[in-house]
C-alpha cells in the first residue's frame, strides 16, 4: 500500500521490522513535497520511531492472525496460554506477556495477535473481575472524603479501593489503568 493509505492501528512492515501505526500526520515542508510524519511502535522490542515517509512511497502491509486464547496458568516467568479452537499451547515469558499476570485468573479469555506463528501483541480484556483478599477495616466516620485504602487481590494486585469494600468482596478493575471500577454482586 502507498504511505498516504495508512491508518492508526495498523501493522506494517518497513525493513523486515514489524511495526504498529501510532500516529502520523501530513506535513508541508518548506522546500520539497509534503511528507507524512510517522510514529511507529516496533512490535518486536516496544521502541518507538519516528520516520518521514513521501506520499507514494509503499509500505507493505502486515496481517496478524487474531486468536482467542485461554489463560491457564504461571511458572516462574512463563505464562502458559491454550488456543480454544485447536488446544495447542504457547507459553509466553513476562516481556511478551507484560502486565497478564496481575490480573488474570486461570481459564481467563484473551486476545493474541499471532505473525508468522509468533505471538506479537497479547490484549487483554478491558475489566476483570476479582476478589478482595486482603484490606484493613472501613474507618468510622471517613465517608464524607474520598479516602481510598489500598486493597489486595487474589492475583497479588494491589489497587485503591472506597472504604466500604471489604474482605471476600468481588470488585471490578480495569487492565489498561489498574484502577478500582466498581462492586460485582
Amino acid at each position: 500500500m502507498r504511505a498516504s493509505e495508512m491508518r492508526k492501528g495498523q501493522t506494517v512492515t518497513i525493513d523486515g521490522k514489524l511495526y504498529a501505526i501510532v500516529d502520523y500526520q501530513h506535513v508541508k515542508l518548506g522546500k520539497g513535497g509534503a511528507v507524512f510524519q510517522t510514529k511507529l511502535k516496533s512490535l518486536i522490542d516496544g521502541s518507538i520511531q519516528n520516520i518521514r515517509l513521501r506520499a507514494e512511497e509503499q509500505v507493505e502491509e502486515a496481517y496478524l492472525d487474531k486468536r482467542t486464547y485461554e489463560y491457564l496458568y504461571s511458572s516462574g516467568n512463563e505464562h502458559i496460554l491454550m488456543d480454544t479452537t485447536t488446544y495447542d499451547q504457547i507459553t509466553l515469558d513476562d516481556d511478551a506477556f507484560g502486565d497478564g499476570p496481575k490480573y488474570l485468573k486461570s481459564n481467563s479469555q484473551l486476545q493474541v495477535s499471532m505473525y508468522e506463528g509468533k505471538p506479537v501483541i497479547v490484549t487483554l480484556p478491558n475489566t476483570v473481575d476479582l476478589e478482595v483478599t486482603d484490606t484493613p477495616p472501613e474507618i468510622k466516620g471517613a465517608t464524607a472524603t474520598n479516602q481510598n485504602k489500598p486493597a489486595t487481590l487474589e492475583t497479588g494486585l494491589v489497587v485503591q479501593v472506597p472504604p466500604f469494600v471489604k474482605m471476600g468482596e468481588m470488585i471490578r478493575v480495569d487492565t489498561r489503568t489498574g484502577e478500582y471500577v466498581t462492586r460485582v454482586k
